[in-house]
């Protein structure tokens, strides 16, 4: 009579002191294990390969309590039908074991690409998204196994900040194409691929001919008689302020001004600015030698604005814009930024917006991408498309030509050298 594992059969089985298996008649390799200790557990054993030469794999189903009799037969069978499909399902478990999560993946991502390729902005942005908002969520999934979806989801969980969502999910699509190109995951494996971000992100914030003038009054204002303190009606001591303190003014000093010019009158980036040194600047052909950009060695064009920022500026020690120490740049400028900006009423504008605002003046005026590309140092035409919408010069000549020709057959004054006459054929 044929054995068919089932719950009588399981029931059955006794502990002898050691190991033992207990096949199925019915479905070949299909059996349970009983080991020493008592514990019980559904199996199937099969050939990876043709012929009897082929390794013989052991794949353990569940235990029993866990899996009824007919769900072990069930995936079994399943198993059974990937075998004969060329698969080796215990040698992919084993090697899924073995992959990296994908907090693992993170740590080896930011250790061995970011930090030891890009610049330590780029570094502290990839750790903030990675391990605040990565890692919390799905760092225990191991790096083969994520899904779009758990992206998706993650993605959506963050949309309203949009800029942040969407930065999410390009810093993970980074870190699969370093997983790929490192043999971690299969070729071609990007959960982040395809995932469309949140439109609006773009932060971009251009300053109109008005308010470019507010700036450059207020900076003026701040470096010669001070701009008024203003008082921070949320802080805890605000009403208590003494009066002589309320009437204090907050003075702009020469290098911090001279920073905003030059980022202003240049496009070049905060850090690019802040950890000029002199010995980068070239006066007599007008350049500065950058060594160390974000995308790597460059040569700024500095133009006669510019020119006559570092001419006026006194120098102490090795940079540009003078630090607290000689031998060491200044970090930032977020101080002397927002109160020139407050006082301006100039509201939304970061310091980086500075360069794109350098960018927009090119594009608007008619100087082309492939130029404002090459003043802005960028490694990829792709980075200075974001401005084409800002190129609207051609486009408004066409515009303007096309509307005064039809405004022109409108009225009744076309011009004979447009008109063609055409020959009526007689019949």
């Amino acid at each position: 009579m044929a054995l068919r594992i089932g719950k009588r059969v399981i029931d059955g089985l006794k502990t002898t002191g050691r190991e033992y298996f207990l096949w199925d008649d019915d479905l070949p390799g299909f059996g349970v294990r009983v080991r020493a200790t008592g514990v019980k557990s559904y199996v199937f054993q099969y050939r990876a390969g043709a012929g009897r030469s082929a390794p013989s794999r052991r794949f353990t189903l569940g235990g029993i309590g866990k899996l009824t009799p007919e769900q072990a037969r069930k995936l079994a069978r399943e198993i059974s039908g990937d075998v004969a499909h060329g698969k080796d399902p215990a040698h992919e478990r084993a090697d899924d074991r073995k992959a990296l999560t994908v907090a693992q993946l993170t740590a080896l991502f930011l250790a061995e690409h970011v930090k030891a390729k890009r610049k330590a902005g780029t570094y502290a942005n990839y750790e903030q998204v990675l391990r605040h908002n990565v890692v919390p969520e799905l760092g225990t999934t191991r790096a083969t196994k994520l899904r779009r979806t758990d992206l998706i989801r993650l993605h959506l969980a963050k949309q309203s900040t949009p800029y942040q969502a969407n930065n999410t999910v390009r810093v993970v699509r980074s870190m699969y194409t370093f997983a790929a190109s490192r043999g971690l995951v299969p070729e071609g494996f990007n959960p982040a691929k395809g995932i469309v971000g949140y439109r609006g992100e773009l932060r971009e914030r251009f300053l109109s001919s008005e308010e470019l003038e507010r700036f450059g009054t207020t900076l003026r204002l701040g470096e010669t008689k001070g701009l008024p303190w203003v008082v921070d009606p949320n802080a805890p001591n605000a009403k208590h302020v003494p009066k002589q303190d309320r009437n204090r003014r907050t003075m702009i000093e020469p290098h911090a001004a001279a920073a905003l010019r030059l980022l202003l009158f240049t496009g070049c980036r905060l850090r690019e600015i802040l950890h000029l040194e002199w010995r980068q600047v070239d006066f007599e052909r007008g350049l500065f030698f950058l060594s160390d950009s974000k995308t790597g060695r460059k040569a700024v064009i500095v133009n006669a604005p510019a020119l006559k920022v570092l001419a006026d500026l006194p120098r102490f020690g090795r940079f540009v814009i003078a630090g607290e120490s000689p031998d060491q740049p200044r970090s930032d400028l977020k101080r002397p930024w927002r109160a020139v900006i407050r006082h301006a009423g100039i509201e939304g504008l970061r310091i980086h917006d500075l360069r794109h605002n350098f960018a927009s003046f090119g594009a608007g005026g008619g100087l082309g991408l492939p130029i404002i590309g090459r003043l802005l140092g960028h490694s990829q035409p792709s980075t200075t498309a974001r401005y084409a919408h800002l190129d609207t010069d051609p486009l408004r000549r066409a515009s303007d030509k096309i509307a005064g020709t039809i405004s022109a057959a409108f009225d009744g004054k076309v011009s004979g050298d447009n008109v063609v006459k055409l020959k009526r054929e007689r019949k």
